[in-house]
């Protein structure tokens, strides 16, 4: 019975724990890759090549899209000049930013009110300061200018010598009323509610009186410096031209109120 016990615990010891047949048989290839998975390391293969193509593309289309970028850039960047071959007055609008119309029209504010209190005519408020300009200006303006041109082409010695008397007086009266008549454009626009300093006609004004008053000063030079007669002659000019466009300009801004 022992014997019998024995020999049946040597048998159940040297039985294998679990068939063979339980792991399935992969014949080996030269790779060493089981055949029946080959077909799946393949398309694993595939899929990063793939993967990896796709990851080129987009990255050569991020750095396409990054060059265009920067081309772009560099084009905005690069700076751009324009000329600009016409003229126009406006500009000179710059001159009216500056700092003064408050503080003119504050100092011009209880004259303002008087003139409103005498309740006159709105078509003397509104034309009374063009019309003594326009008589101003063409009448001891222009007389004046004539009375200069006969000064230097004249050949009658006693025309030559009322010409010189009478030139400085005109054109010293037209630089006094001129400059008493921009108070009075002044006071026109107050009265009217209107700005000042906000128009080329105010614009050109300024700058008439400012070339009136070196017109007035080169005289004073002729005797050092004979040349100065030829410069004062072609200045003049040029100031009865501005003012003529100063008219003009002023014209347009009594319609357009």
């Amino acid at each position: 019975m022992a014997v019998s016990n024995t020999s049946t615990a040597f048998t159940l010891r040297t039985s294998p724990i679990l068939p063979a047949a339980s792991f399935p048989h992969c014949p080996p290839t030269s790779f060493g890759t089981p055949t029946k998975y080959l077909p799946f390391a393949l398309q694993a293969t595939r899929k990063r090549k793939v993967l990896f193509t796709q990851s080129c593309a987009l990255k050569n289309e991020f750095s396409e899209a990054d060059d265009r970028g920067d081309a772009k850039m560099e084009e905005l960047g690069e700076p751009t000049e324009t000329l600009l071959y016409s003229f126009s007055p406006l500009p000179l609008l710059v001159v009216a930013a500056l700092p003064g119309a408050g503080t003119v029209s504050s100092l011009f504010g209880p004259f303002v009110e008087l003139v409103k209190s005498w309740n006159l005519p709105d078509w003397l408020v509104h034309w009374g300061h063009p019309g003594n300009m326009a008589v101003v200006l063409f009448a001891m303006g222009g007389y004046g200018t004539y009375l200069g041109f006969r000064i230097r082409n004249s050949d009658d010695v006693e025309e030559k010598a009322k010409a010189k008397d009478l030139h400085p007086k005109l054109l010293g009266g037209m630089f006094f009323f001129f400059a008493l008549g921009a108070t009075g454009g002044i006071t026109s626009l107050l009265t009217s509610d209107k700005p000042v300093f906000e128009s080329p006609h105010a614009v050109t004004g300024f700058i008439g009186l400012t070339l009136l008053t070196i017109q007035t000063i080169l005289p004073t030079l002729f005797e050092g410096n004979p040349g100065l007669r030829n410069v004062h002659g072609i200045l003049g000019s040029g100031i009865m031209t501005l003012f003529l466009i100063h008219a003009a300009l002023g014209l347009q801004l009594g319609l357009s109120y």
